[in-house]
C-alpha cells in the first residue's frame, strides 16, 4: 500500500474510532427537548434536516472550510441513522479514483454505496425537510 493511500486508511479508522466524539458534540447543536428525540430513527431525520434548513441556505455554503467540522458531524449522526436502520457498515474506497464517493466514507453492505456527507448537502439544496427520511425508506 502506497503511503499516501496507507494514510488515508489511517486518517478513516482515526475517523471512525472518533465516531462518538462526533455524535456527541452534533447532539449539542439542539435543545434537550430535540436532543431526546435524536434517537437514530427515521423521524429523527426530519429534525436533523429542519437543522441543515435553518442553518445553510444551500450546499455551498456547507462546503465551506469553516464548517467542515459541524457538517461531519450531521454527516457522521445521518450515516448513523442509515447504518442501524438498514444494516451494512462504513468503508473508504481508495484504490478505484473514478469512484464517485473516491475518499469519502460511505455505508456499504446490504444497498448500493451511500455517501451521507452527499446526502447532507442535497438536503440543504432540495430544501423539502424530508429528503433524508425519503431517501432512506427508498434505501
Amino acid at each position: 500500500m502506497n503511503s499516501l493511500k496507507h494514510k488515508s486508511r489511517e486518517n478513516f479508522e482515526y475517523w471512525l474510532a472518533s465516531m462518538d466524539e462526533f455524535l456527541e458534540e452534533f447532539a449539542t447543536e439542539f435543545s434537550e427537548e430535540e436532543q431526546i428525540l435524536l434517537d437514530y430513527s427515521p423521524e429523527s431525520l426530519e429534525i436533523v434536516e429542519k437543522w441543515i434548513l435553518t442553518n445553510y441556505k444551500n450546499a455551498a455554503v456547507m462546503l465551506k472550510a469553516s464548517e467542515k467540522q459541524r457538517v461531519n458531524q450531521v454527516a457522521c449522526y445521518v450515516g448513523e441513522t442509515f447504518r442501524k436502520s438498514k444494516g451494512g457498515k462504513w468503508d473508504i474506497q481508495l484504490d478505484n479514483p473514478s469512484f464517485v464517493f473516491y475518499a469519502l466514507p460511505v455505508l456499504t453492505g446490504t444497498f448500493d454505496p451511500e455517501c451521507p456527507l452527499s446526502l447532507v448537502t442535497a438536503a440543504a439544496d432540495r430544501r423539502t425537510g424530508s429528503y433524508l427520511r425519503q431517501v432512506l425508506k427508498n434505501t
